[in-house]
C-alpha cells in the first residue's frame, strides 16, 4: 500500500474533445482543441503558468514533442508516458505526484490518440518478441474478453440466458447515457433486441458487446490544494491514486479462472486505503469504469467493491447501476458511447467527474455528487495494469 497523496493537489480546469471518427482533425488539431477549452475552464489561469507537462499516447506521437510542437511549448520538460489502456491516467497519475512532491506548482496532463487514421477496426500495437508462455498469447482482445462471460456463468451457476442479459442491459445502459452526452461518439440509444441481433465478434460478444474505436483528447492543470481557489469555485480534489501492474502470468496459470481482475482488486484496495473509503457502494456518488467489453464492467463491479462475488449480475439487471441507480456507472456513457482513444480514455472519465462536481453535466447530472471513482485497464484478463482514482468535490 502507498502513503498517497490525499488532498495535496486539485485539478483547476479541463478540457475534452468530441470524441469519434475525426477524419478532418489531426493529432495536433485534437490537442489543441482539448488544451483550449481546459484553458479557457479558468479564471487568471495563462498558458505560461503551466510549468511541466504530461502526455499519454500509445501510437499517435513519439517524445514530449508530439505535444511541444502544436502548442508552441517554450522549452518546458514534457514527459510521454505509455501504460496500455491506462495511458492516459498515468500522465495524470504522474502530474499530480510532481505537484505533491514540491517539483512544480502548475502542470498539466494531457491524452491523445488517433485512432482510425491506421485503417485497423482495432487497437494497433505491436508487442516485443516473448516465449508465448504467459499473456503474450496471440488473439484478439475481444476474444481475450469474451472468455469473462463462460467462465463467470461457469463459476457462479448463472445461466447463459442470464448472463446475456446482464450484457446486454450494460450495453442498453451506456448507450442510454451516452445519448444525453454531446462529446459521445454514439448518440443514439440502443434497443436490447438491437443488441442481442447485432453480429457476432468473439464467443458471444456481438458488435454492441465492444467498445468502439475512435480519435479525442483530454487534458488537466493541477495544481496545490491550497493554491486552487485562485483559478475556480469549483476545484476537483485528488483523494487517492493507485496503478498496479499484475505478473502477468494468468494466461499460465492453472489457478486463474478469468472471474476477476486481480490488479483491480489490488489498486482499488490501495485507493481506497489511500482517500479512507470503506464502504464503495455506499460512498461513492458515481463512478467511471473500463467499459472495454460488457462482461468486463460486470466483473469490476465485482472487483472494486460495489457488488458481493457472483451478485453483480443480480445487480446490473435491477437497474442499481443505471443513471437513476444506488450507484450509477459510466454516466458519460463509458467506453461503449465514446469510443476508446487510448492515450485520452482516462483522462476523458476524470472530465465526467469534474462537470458533474461543478454542475455542468446537462441532462445526465446526478444531483449533488461528492465523491467518485474512475478507473482503467490496459491489457488483458490474466496479464494487465490498473489504474485508479478517487476524486471530491470538497477537501477532506
Amino acid at each position: 500500500m502507498s502513503r498517497g497523496i490525499r488532498d495535496a493537489v486539485a485539478v483547476v480546469a479541463m478540457g475534452c474533445t468530441r470524441f469519434g471518427e475525426r477524419w478532418e482533425s489531426s493529432t495536433d488539431d485534437l490537442l489543441i482543441e482539448a488544451v483550449g477549452e481546459c484553458m479557457g475552464d479558468s479564471r487568471k489561469l495563462e498558458f505560461a503558468d503551466v510549468e511541466a507537462f504530461w502526455l499519454g499516447t500509445l501510437a499517435s506521437g513519439q517524445s514530449g514533442m508530439t505535444l511541444s510542437r502544436p502548442l508552441g511549448i517554450d522549452y518546458r520538460p514534457v514527459t510521454r508516458v505509455e501504460n496500455y489502456c491506462a495511458t492516459g491516467s498515468e500522465a495524470f497519475r504522474n502530474a499530480c505526484y510532481a505537484v505533491a512532491s514540491g517539483a512544480y506548482d502548475t502542470v498539466m496532463a494531457v491524452g491523445v490518440e488517433k485512432l482510425k487514421d491506421s485503417g485497423f477496426s482495432g487497437l494497433l500495437r505491436g508487442d516485443p518478441p516473448a516465449d508465448q508462455t504467459a499473456s503474450e498469447v496471440s488473439f484478439t482482445a475481444p476474444a481475450a474478453f469474451s472468455l469473462l462471460d463462460p467462465a463467470y456463468c461457469a463459476r457462479y451457476g448463472v445461466s447463459a440466458e442470464e448472463m446475456r442479459a446482464a450484457m446486454s442491459h450494460v450495453a442498453w445502459k451506456n448507450h442510454v447515457n451516452g445519448a444525453r452526452n454531446p462529446k459521445a461518439q454514439f448518440r443514439s440509444e440502443v434497443s436490447v433486441e438491437k443488441i442481442e441481433a447485432a453480429p457476432k465478434v468473439a464467443g458471444r460478444l456481438g458488435v454492441f458487446d465492444c467498445s468502439g474505436v475512435s480519435d479525442g483528447a483530454a487534458c488537466a492543470v493541477i495544481v496545490r490544494a491550497k493554491d486552487a481557489h485562485r483559478y475556480t469555485d469549483h476545484p476537483m480534489y485528488v483523494k487517492g491514486l493507485s496503478l498496479a501492474a499484475g505478473p502477468a502470468q494468468g494466461a499460465a496459470d492453472p489457478v486463474y479462472d478469468f472471474t476477476t481482475f486481480p490488479e483491480v482488486v489490488r489498486s482499488a484496495h490501495d485507493a481506497y486505503a489511500q482517500a479512507g473509503v470503506t464502504d464503495p457502494r455506499g460512498e461513492f456518488s458515481f463512478a467511471e469504469v473500463h467499459d472495454c467489453f460488457t462482461p468486463t464492467e460486470i466483473v469490476l463491479m465485482e472487483d472494486l467493491g460495489f457488488a458481493d462475488r457472483g451478485q453483480a449480475y443480480k445487480d446490473v439487471l435491477t437497474g442499481e447501476f443505471d443513471a437513476d441507480g444506488v450507484l450509477p456507472v459510466n454516466i458519460d456513457g463509458g467506453l461503449k458511447s465514446f469510443g476508446h482513444p487510448v492515450g485520452a480514455s482516462g483522462l476523458r472519465m476524470l472530465y465526467e467527474c469534474w462537470l458533474q462536481f461543478s454542475g455542468r453535466a446537462g441532462d445526465r447530472q446526478i444531483g449533488d455528487p461528492k465523491l467518485a471513482l474512475t478507473h482503467n485497464l490496459g491489457g488483458r484478463p490474466g496479464g494487465c495494469v490498473s489504474f485508479v482514482s478517487v476524486v471530491g468535490s470538497t477537501l477532506g
